[in-house]
């Protein structure tokens, strides 16, 4: 499927509504919204319009941020927090009924940007929710600790 039509299915006008409801919610988020209370929502909102806008091929736009990696130099972001911010948009997306190859195109594209944006090398999770996850083994006797096992 070519770009252009990406970016037809969803509109300007979707696309900006879709992407201020996500910081809404980052902001609010009580995970990882304090990593953004003293950004200016309008220029976050603004940049990813321009990323996403042009990821999913808009005629006529460029993204004007500065690149990744340089954007996120000053702050120190974890996996989990990333993986958090994954979460808001996948359900943010999906609340908004936003199509299935936009949000596929989206999502993939912000999976991509990861080692752009985060630190912790490594912490990726897995496909599986549980993938690589430590289980609890109840000891047999209830007053000695709990041991972890890797599945």
């Amino acid at each position: 499927m070519k770009s252009a039509e990406l970016f037809d299915r969803i509109g300007g006008d979707a696309l900006r509504a879709a992407i201020t409801e996500f910081y809404r919610r980052v902001v609010a988020d009580v995970m990882i919204g304090f990593m953004f209370a003293k950004s200016d929502r309008r220029r976050l909102v603004d940049r990813e319009w321009e990323l996403i806008a042009a990821l999913l091929g808009a005629p006529n736009v460029t993204y004007a941020g500065r690149p990744m990696r340089t954007a996120h130099a000053g702050h120190l972001i974890f996996g989990g927090q990333f993986e958090r911010r994954m979460q808001i948009l996948r359900e943010t997306l999906r609340d908004l009924a936003v199509d299935p190859d936009v949000q596929a195109a989206w999502i993939d594209h912000s999976l991509a940007l990861r080692a752009q944006v985060t630190r912790d090398r490594g912490s990726e999770c897995g496909d599986s929710p549980s993938a690589g996850l430590a289980i609890a083994v109840p000891p047999a006797n209830p007053d000695a600790p709990v041991r972890l096992r890797r599945r």
